[in-house]
């Protein structure tokens, strides 16, 4: 099944690297480029992409409001969202987590970690694992702002004892596999507890249930991400 990649960023020329970088793969293949949030929006409604990445700074309409349209709208729930951005400290980025994207990427990063991580999004899990992704998650998601919780916290009494623990092990960025060999269980097993908590809680995907995690408290922000 061939990954369809919609890129959303200013710049000509990056978008054009990353359209070669793409297009070489035998799995995946770029469906269309926007140069701004609108055009994001507009080109992902056209083409329901698998995954867009999506760079947070654009004139006009920037990528955190077509994050947010994007996510929101029922129709487009097959499309996932990766953040690339040169500000892995910026607070958008961790916004774009709140309102429902699966995870982000420095535009420094290798091209094998680029390629990794539109995999990774498109299987549909959420790539938390790097260690600036974590730091975000802890400084900007473990105080949220009133009102803003994307699932009220006493859903998380609906989870069972082994569902709520390998979500705490997935809030702390643990792939499925480090999930299954510190419980000793199966991948498979795994799976299906996160996506029974998905269900119960009403999450988007893995980086919204990560989200949830932090917001009810059952994850708590370490001192050293500050």
């Amino acid at each position: 099944m061939t990954i369809r990649v919609l890129l959303a960023d200013d710049q000509a020329l990056l978008r054009g690297t990353f359209r070669l970088l793409i297009d070489s793969c035998d799995d995946m293949e770029v469906v269309g480029e926007a140069a701004n949030g609108n055009e994001a929006v507009d080109l992902v409604r056209a083409h329901h992409p698998d995954v867009v990445l999506m760079d947070i700074r654009m004139p006009g309409s920037d990528g955190l409001a077509a994050t947010a349209t994007i996510c929101d709208d029922p129709d487009l729930a097959g499309t996932r969202v990766l953040i690339l951005t040169m500000f892995e400290t910026d607070e958008y980025v961790a916004k774009a987590l709140r309102v429902g994207a699966s995870g982000f990427l420095g535009k420094y990063v290798t091209t094998d970690i680029l390629l990794a991580g539109i995999r990774t999004v498109a299987s549909g899990e959420a790539l938390l694992s790097p260690g600036a992704t974590r730091a975000l998650i802890t400084r900007f998601l473990a105080a949220p702002a009133p009102g803003n919780f994307l699932a009220p916290p006493e859903r998380m009494h609906e989870l069972t004892p082994r569902e709520r623990e390998v979500t705490v092990l997935a809030a702390h960025g643990k792939s499925n596999a480090e999930i299954a060999d510190d419980l000793v269980i199966s991948v498979l097993t795994v799976r299906t507890h996160i996506q029974r908590a998905l269900t119960k809680l009403g999450a988007r995907d893995r980086a919204q249930l990560v989200v949830i995690a932090y917001q009810a408290g059952l994850v708590q922000a370490s001192p050293s991400a500050h």
